[in-house]
């Protein structure tokens, strides 16, 4: 392995961002040609490095992405009927705004994407379902999905119903998958009891996976940067952010300073680090710390897990940054369902996951 030669977090912060510009075209970015969360976690990482340094290329990188994707009209030409399709669209907003609305493609595909909220399929209490295969299934991965959109969507074009709805379903997936002994929350939740992982009591998907609490620290943490802080609302999501953060602090490893991919259970053997949730760990718990919900032992975790993240990654033989052990996509299920997962290199949601802990590090470490 190559030596690295990276002395700050926005430093590793570019080198991911370069590494992947590097290879691929942003339409290309795996798998091509798909308006998907992969794409969008990584590019919104990027936006946050161009918000630090403001380097026109990330700008360029960005914008030709959704331009590829969505036509002038505002059309997507394909499939966009699950959660997972709306996050991509946090990246309308900027464009929009930069362009003054001279642009209508940005707006108008947001207001299509805004749209889904109506049709997507809901269980009896209003919770979204994660996608239509999955029957009454609310998965952890959905607010951040979902969320943070509804959110910018009311703040840029006034659909203030939108904070509410978001605030039902954090509250539901609180009320349904909390587990009040860890101050996890579990991965899934089953209304109809029919998954064959559902508790036929609880609903509950039985393990603590790590990248869908990451993905609801990482929700958390910016539905706080979007909400008012005079929102009856915010209290209780700053709450909840210090309480899981605190949870996951008391799960780190004490060696690498990372997470297991079953967040409890680091001393099964066949369990393993994994760096997607990891990062977004560092991001959340960093973000909490920055916002005075956490105390100093909590900048120390964060610390921690970014030493951890820094000193697993790896470069090519070309030199180029590569991020290794994130666990590819998976539905809910037992144990030996996720420590069995394969893991790939450089897949996007973990590398956009680094890039967003990078920056927020940055002046941290």
């Amino acid at each position: 392995m190559a030596e690295q030669t990276v002395t700050s977090p926005i430093g590793w912060a570019k080198a991911a961002c370069e590494s992947l510009m590097d290879r691929y075209a942003p339409e290309e970015l795996p798998p091509a040609w798909r308006w998907h969360y992969h794409q969008g976690v990584f590019l919104c990482g990027m936006e946050m490095v161009w918000e630090h340094d403001r380097d026109q290329r990330y700008d360029d990188y960005i914008k030709r992405y959704v331009d590829k994707l969505v036509d002038a009209e505002g059309n997507f030409a394909f499939a966009r009927d699950e959660l997972d399709a709306i996050q991509p669209g946090l990246l309308l907003f900027r464009l929009d705004e930069r362009g003054g609305g001279s642009d209508k493609r940005y707006r108008v595909a947001a207001k299509k994407l805004r749209a889904l909220f109506h049709t997507l399929n809901r269980t009896s209490e209003g919770g979204f379902w994660h996608k239509d295969k999955y029957a009454y299934n609310m998965w952890l991965d959905g607010l951040y999905m979902g969320g943070v959109f509804a959110l910018k969507y009311a703040n840029a074009y006034g659909d203030d119903g939108l904070r509410e709805l978001v605030l039902q379903q954090e509250a539901l997936m609180r009320q349904h998958m909390k587990d009040e002994d860890t101050g996890l929350l579990y991965h899934a939740w089953d209304e109809s009891r029919a998954m064959p992982w559902a508790d036929p009591v609880t609903g509950r998907s039985p393990e603590f996976w790590g990248r869908s609490l990451g993905w609801y620290v990482l929700a958390l943490a910016q539905f706080l940067d979007e909400l008012p802080e005079s929102d009856a609302g915010w209290e209780t999501l700053a709450g909840e952010l210090a309480s899981v953060v605190a949870a996951l602090v008391r799960y780190q490893d004490a060696e690498s300073g990372l997470w297991y991919q079953v967040v409890d259970k680091g001393h099964l053997a066949d369990n393993w680090l994994e760096t997607s949730c990891s990062s977004l760990f560092v991001y959340g718990i960093a973000k909490a710390y920055k916002r005075g919900l956490i105390g100093e032992e909590g900048l120390q975790a964060a610390r921690r897990g970014y030493a951890g993240l820094a000193a697993v990654m790896e470069t090519d033989e070309t030199g180029r940054f590569v991020m290794p052990n994130i666990c590819i996509g998976t539905s809910a299920g037992d144990y030996e369902n996720y420590v069995t997962r394969p893991t790939s290199s450089n897949d996007l949601h973990g590398v956009g996951a680094f890039v967003m802990a990078s920056v927020e590090m940055e002046g941290l470490v």
